[in-house]
């Protein structure tokens, strides 16, 4: 069993479950009478994965163009079915960051999971994510005389900001979800975006939410806008491409956790349309891994999101095996998914840990996951608040 805030497996290991929650774990514990007793044999027992930053509303193929051409409805359905691959796959909790122009109907998603009609995650739901008019989400593509809606609610100042989160809210919300920058460029190996709100304008969003008990997450590659999201004091910096140091020095003070979403940046180096737009890719990506080695090693908090979605949703334990092969050692990467993402969905205490009292979010895995992070992705036993789901 993995201890994950010792850092150390314990063999051999047994965990009591009483309803929803863990009674017991440790070497042996009690055996009620008429208790169920599962033996997993020689596999490794493991809190559930935690994925903060992905998109169930989303599937590979064009973005755009199934945003536009697939009705809500539909959508909706298959956000239930992206849901079920990624709690197959021993993802108990995550973060949807946005349904990309499909509105509150995340909520929906959410609701149907907690009342047990389908299986899923536990999620927390930023409904669209937040834009400014002909900003990184907005249809700018189209024929502008269709009048094509953007993936994303407008708002152009900090009163629009307010008017759309509490509307948001009103819709069934958890968190906010800003764009914050984009769209990005690399020349000559040096990498630069475009801000899109001020520190003053994301102050303002941070504040609505903190009046509500929420927080704001924002999508922010690069400065300056990953400062002003810092200065703000947002929960947490997507992608992350480039931190300033006076922002990874917020980042720590502050406990901002970056989420850096290694697979998505390797999944459209691999799946690009032309060979010009694979250069780019993964010119982006190599930028990427530079900054990121400066991150871990100036001891930015980090946490786990893979922005799945846009490629297969139960394949996403591919983040922790990048994470590790880019620079961190696996039970860091495991400690940024397990402990921090429980604190970034607002579940710490509750989730991301084998412990009495904590939801049976239970998963199993071959070998030893702190010597091979890879083995995440051969789940083969998974448990969400005492149910079992895969075995």
């Amino acid at each position: 069993m993995l201890d994950i805030k010792n850092g150390r497996i314990v063999k051999p290991a047994e965990v009591l479950v009483q309803g929803e929650k863990i009674a017991e774990i440790g070497t042996s514990v009690e055996h009620p009478n008429g208790v169920e007793v599962i033996d997993l044999g020689d596999r490794t027992l493991m809190p559930g994965l935690i994925d903060a930053h992905v998109h169930l509303f989303l599937h590979p193929g064009a973005e755009d163009l199934q945003t536009v051409e697939e009705s809500v409805p539909q959508r909706t359905i298959q956000a239930l079915f992206a849901a079920r691959d990624d709690l197959m796959a021993g993802f108990t909790a995550e973060r949807d960051m946005g349904t990309e122009g499909a509105g509150s109907a995340d909520t929906a998603v959410r609701n149907a999971i907690d009342d047990g009609l389908s299986p899923g995650p536990r999620m927390r739901m930023s409904g669209n994510a937040i834009n400014i008019l002909g900003g990184h989400e907005d249809a700018i593509k189209f024929n502008p005389a269709q009048h094509v809606l953007p993936n994303a609610d407008y708002a152009n100042n900090k009163d629009e900001l307010t008017a759309v989160m509490r509307e948001q809210y009103k819709e069934g919300a958890d968190f906010t979800k800003i764009y914050e920058t984009g769209p990005d460029v690399v020349k000559d190996g040096k990498f630069s975006t475009i801000y899109q709100y001020t520190e003053v304008e994301l102050s303002a969003a941070v504040q609505e939410a903190a009046r509500l008990g929420k927080r704001v997450a924002v999508h922010a590659t690069g400065e300056p806008g990953t400062l002003f999201a810092a200065q703000a004091g947002v929960a947490s910096i997507d992608h992350a491409n480039q931190l300033s140091d006076e922002t990874m020095r917020l980042m720590r003070e502050q406990q901002i956790f970056a989420v850096p979403t290694f697979t998505i940046f390797e999944y459209f180096a691999n799946h690009a349309e032309s060979q010009a737009q694979a250069a780019h890719e993964r010119e982006m990506l190599d930028v990427k891994v530079q900054e990121f080695r400066k991150q871990v090693a100036a001891g930015v908090p980090m946490a786990v999101g893979s922005d799945v979605g846009p490629f297969p949703h139960g394949t996403q334990a591919r983040e922790f095996v990048l994470m590790v092969k880019y620079g961190m050692t696996p039970l860091a990467v495991l400690q940024a998914d397990l402990l921090h993402g429980a604190k970034l969905l607002g579940w710490d205490g509750q989730i991301g840990a084998l412990e009495p009292g904590y939801f049976a979010d239970v998963v199993a895995v071959p070998g030893d996951p702190l010597q091979d992070v890879s083995v995440l992705a051969n789940v083969s036993f998974v448990m969400k608040g005492g149910v079992v789901y895969k075995k």
